[in-house]
Order: C-alpha cells, then structure tokens, then sequence
C-alpha cells in the first residue's frame, strides 16, 4: 500500500515573498528525492484558473463578499477532487500557494464572512483534506505593499485599502496560534535565504515521519 504523501502550504500577506519561497523550497525537497506537485489558489486546475481570473479581475469590483467566497471555495473543491487527493493518495508530495487558510483571512479576516460559515464550507469542499504544514510569511503590511508596488498592475484583491490586510494579517497570526501543531511562523523580513532557511527547517520533521 503506498504511503499518502505531505501536504504543504505556503500562505503570506501582499508582498511576502510566497513566490521565491516556493521555487527554494521546491528545489530543496527535491534535492530530498521527493516527488512534488506544485499548485496553486486560486487555480491548479483548468476550471480553476477561469475562476481565478473572474476573481482577480480588477474590473469585478461589484463581487459581493459572498459571491468571493463561494467562487474560492468552486475552485478549491476542484483542485482536491481533481489534483491534491490523487497526488497525495499516489505518495506524490504536494506545495501549494494558499490554502484553506487564506480563506479564513481574506474572505473572514478581510471581508468579514463569519467564521462558521467558512468552517462549513471548508467540511463540504475540502473533504476533510488538511495540510501538514503551513508556512506562514509573516510581514508588516506596510512592508508587503511597498514590495507589490512594482509588480505591475494591481489585480482586485491588490487595490484594497491597508486596513482590509491588517485584518487579513491578524487573521492569519490568529490561526497560526490557534493552531501551532501545523503552522509555522516565518519571518518574511529577513532576507530570502534567511527565509528558506527557516522553512527547511520546518520541514524535516515530515521526513521523520517518511522514515
């Protein structure tokens, strides 16, 4: 019977530095001779990515807060059934930018959808599939929004006001308490190498777990 394989999430505010975490620790695990699948939200999938480009469309400024919450969760149901279970059932390890956390922070923390309403959608959606680990850049918001700035044109989610990610920030770092088993808390201030350095490390513990 093949081993399930691990699933870890990266998740950050604006500007955090996901995108070079994810190519480093890429090459690290499979360094490690592990067998990783990359994804992403929302996305990963064909019916995902069209989802993704109505809810980052910055001409879509009328999506109620509902509306955003229910198109991220078609997504993610999508990438489960159709990408993360299969890996993770074939002993295929899983990096994936975003998770389920993100929800809680942007569409709870930032839009103000209840809490419950998410948990419940999460129970349906995810089919009960959690991460491993999650690898929580953590970055003063006025520091993340200074680095975004020269990424070119700012997609919807981009163009909200500095308090919409304070409160996604204290979304994220409310969860990371709540759940200290899983997440591990990063210091995306340092510099990149300081940052993969402290996500490797965070890591090997799932290979104890392989062995």
């Amino acid at each position: 019977m093949t081993e399930r394989g691990r699933f870890i999430t990266l998740e950050g505010g604006e500007g955090a530095g996901k995108s070079t975490l994810l190519a480093g620790l890429r090459a690290h695990l499979e360094s490690r001779g592990v067998d990783l699948l990359l994804a992403r939200e929302p996305g990963g999938t064909a019916l995902g990515e069209l989802v993704r480009s109505i809810l980052l469309d910055p001409s879509q400024r009328a999506m109620c807060a509902e509306s955003e919450l229910l198109l991220m969760f078609a997504s993610r149901a999508q990438l489960v059934r159709e990408t993360l279970a299969p890996a993770l059932a074939a002993g295929r390890w899983v990096l994936c930018d975003r998770y389920v956390d993100a929800s809680y922070a942007y569409q709870g923390g930032g839009r103000g959808q209840p809490v419950e309403r998410i948990a419940a959608l999460e129970q349906w959606a995810c089919a009960g599939l959690k991460s491993d680990l999650t690898l929580l850049l953590d970055l003063p918001v006025a520091d993340g929004r200074a680095r975004a700035a020269g990424r070119g044109e700012a997609d919807r989610i981009e163009v909200e006001a500095d308090g919409f990610f304070e409160r996604v920030r204290a979304a994220y770092r409310a969860r990371a308490a709540a759940e200290p088993q899983r997440f591990r808390v990063i210091d995306a201030g340092q510099p990149p190498e300081a940052v993969l350095r402290d996500a490797v490390a965070a890591t090997a513990h799932l290979f104890g777990a392989k062995a």
